[in-house]
């Protein structure tokens, strides 16, 4: 049978009208084609999206089944990592700063600016005896000179104005213990300057001198504090703080100022370890003194008596303090 869209004409001279039982077949075949088409053309395109073929694969990932669920442990992105606690020279931890605070705000040191310049004048008050713990001695001195009279009174009060502007841009909250010349006439004592950076819980305390020895003996040190213990003095707690201290002054002074370690003691380390200073014996907190340089040797007297040269020192003296505090 033909499928023809035509059916075949009659034939020549004859009467017969065209058979109606291929119209009904036609019409039966056009119902079952149309009722396969839509079968055909879904199957086709569920085979296309399971082989994964086609041209341009911009195909939205598949959901996951509703009972999936994420795993148990998996983290929120987010849940912020506890930041770990680092410690401070005293012992105790703190954590990392914000971005709106300082590092060392709330934090304070004590600069002990040596001597006095009216010490001179009070000879009979300086020379009073002093309990340091383990002696006795006298309450202050005045100090040494350059040969050409400058006093080391006022050069480490020089410096340590200088180290106070260098340590408050940090934050740090520094306090002197005196003023010379507008808060007090001579000293103070050497027990009393200990007692000022107790009293004030300092986290830092440094003594700023100039050596006063024999020409050709150059370069600065550090004066750590020994292991003491009587009376009033109990250095043990203070000791490797103390050491941490100054080695961290003796090299950013080193680097900022372009000296050299003491040539005369230390054994070229700039370090020096004393058991008879009572502003080291009677301090309860990390404590050190820095000789600054020999104000009797002529090379040393000239970077000395230098504002530019002090404020080298000063800036030294302040990266080391800072260096110690974790700045």
């Amino acid at each position: 049978m033909r499928y023809d869209d035509n059916p075949p004409p009659p034939e020549s001279g004859s009467s017969v009208t065209p058979d109606r039982h291929w119209f009904t077949r036609r019409s039966t075949l056009a119902v079952a084609a149309a009722a396969l088409a839509p079968t055909c053309l879904a199957g086709w395109v569920l085979t296309q999206v399971l082989t994964g073929n086609g041209q341009d694969d911009h195909r939205p990932q598949a959901s996951p089944p509703a009972s999936h669920t994420p795993a148990a442990d998996a983290k929120p992105s987010t849940a912020a990592e506890p930041t770990p606690a680092r410690p401070t020279p005293n012992g105790s931890t703190s954590g990392a700063p914000t971005a709106d605070k300082a590092p060392l705000t709330g934090r304070t040191v004590v600069i002990d600016p040596g001597h006095n310049t009216g010490n001179f004048k009070h000879t009979k008050e300086i020379d009073r005896q002093v309990d340091i713990g383990t002696h006795h001695k006298e309450c202050d001195t005045t100090g040494t000179t350059t040969n050409s009279g400058y006093m080391e009174a006022e050069f480490t009060m020089d410096v340590s104005r200088r180290l106070r502007t260098a340590l408050e841009s940090k934050g740090l909250k520094v306090l002197l213990t005196h003023e010379a010349g507008t808060e007090r006439p001579w000293g103070p004592c050497i027990d009393e300057r200990a007692r000022i950076g107790n009293e004030a819980t300092a986290d830092a305390v440094v003594s700023v001198h100039a050596d006063g020895v024999s020409e050709g003996s150059r370069g600065y040190h550090v004066i750590l504090p020994a292991k003491v213990k009587g009376g009033g003095a109990d250095t043990a707690k203070i000791i490797e703080p103390s050491r941490l201290l100054g080695e961290r002054i003796a090299t950013n002074f080193a680097r900022t100022t372009g000296s050299g370690p003491a040539n005369y003691l230390g054994s070229g380390t700039g370090l020096v370890v004393r058991d008879d200073l009572g502003g080291l014996n009677l301090s309860t907190r990390p404590k050190v003194f820095i000789e600054c340089g020999n104000m009797r040797d002529a090379k040393d007297a000239a970077q000395l008596t230098s504002p530019q040269w002090r404020q080298k020192a000063a800036q030294g003296i302040a990266d080391g303090i800072v260096g110690f505090l974790g700045g």
